[in-house]
């Protein structure tokens, strides 16, 4: 989980966050590309493991606690869009 990009500028209350999650990764990523943010994640997509693992990475790329981003959309899909609260 190193070398992670800075969202810190997306770390405003009310700003929804669009992203494309890959679960089942090799490892796990932040990148973005082309103003798109993608995730990738080692957890399954099962009982919402990687719906937190998502939560968590996005949280500390932008330097805040992950129970202030909660999910708003996209539970069972892979383009979900988190808020920050």
């Amino acid at each position: 989980m190193k070398n992670l990009p800075d969202l810190s500028h997306l770390a405003h209350p009310g700003t929804e966050i669009a992203v494309r999650v890959t679960p089942r990764a090799g490892r796990n990523a932040v990148t973005v590309e082309e103003a798109r943010i993608a995730v990738r994640v080692t957890a399954p997509p099962e009982d919402g493991k990687a719906n937190e693992a998502v939560r968590k990475l996005l949280a500390k790329s932008m330097g805040i606690a992950k129970s202030h981003l909660t999910l708003l959309r996209g539970a069972t899909s892979r383009d979900k869009v988190f808020v920050v609260e």
